[in-house]
């Protein structure tokens, strides 16, 4: 996982004490007469659990970047046997990593729908677009494992060649859709340090 992402994930509880704290000033953070009370505290909450499956993703993905080295050396030396066995590990541990991602996902946007401070909300939207991002980079990388893992065959040049053309390309997507990912968590953190700036109201 990128460091930004594991900085950010380490932020995220502490950042929702802080625009809670924003939105409470002025007032006892008890039930409005003119709406229901801030759940910033319940979001927080979420927040938490998400970071969790997060922490586990982070782990999946340490793995996963070993085995992407491990699969590119395979294919350099024409080792078939080896490239399918690495390729099948990395098709399981992806989908290890999208149930985890998708039980995050949907504690982040749980935690947009409660009456929260507008910055918080729009930090967790942005967190929420990093994390789909990373999910479509993961999607590339495991399209990428199968298509090697049932086709590759370095006895036959042209199956041989499609197949690396075609994990080269899912490869290339990988980085652009991490990058893309990266700066949507880094939008998150500038908007959350500017938050964290403001004074009291």
């Amino acid at each position: 996982m990128p460091k930004a992402k594991t900085i950010s994930i380490l932020l995220m509880l502490a950042i929702a004490l802080a625009f809670g704290s924003c939105k409470r000033s002025g007032n006892s953070g008890t039930v409005d007469i003119l709406g229901p009370s801030d759940e910033t505290e319940e979001a927080g909450k979420l927040v938490f659990e998400a970071n969790q499956d997060l922490t586990k993703i982070k782990v999946l993905y340490e793995q996963n970047e070993g085995k992407r080295e491990d699969l590119k050396a395979a294919m350099e030396k024409n080792d078939a046997v080896a490239a399918k066995k690495i390729a099948d590990e990395v098709v399981y541990l992806i989908n290890d990593g999208f149930d985890f991602g998708n039980a995050a996902i949907k504690k982040l946007q749980d935690a947009q729908e409660m009456n929260i401070n507008g910055d918080y909300r729009e930090y967790l939207r942005l967190k929420e677009e990093s994390l789909k991002l990373e999910l479509d980079a993961f999607e590339e990388y495991r399209q990428a494992a199968r298509t090697l893992r049932d086709n590759y065959d370095p006895k036959n040049v042209a199956m041989r060649d499609k197949v690396k053309t075609e994990f080269k390309t899912r490869n290339d997507n990988y980085r652009e859709k991490m990058e893309k990912a990266r700066d949507k968590s880094n939008q998150a953190n500038e908007l959350a340090k500017t938050a964290m700036r403001k004074p009291a109201e």
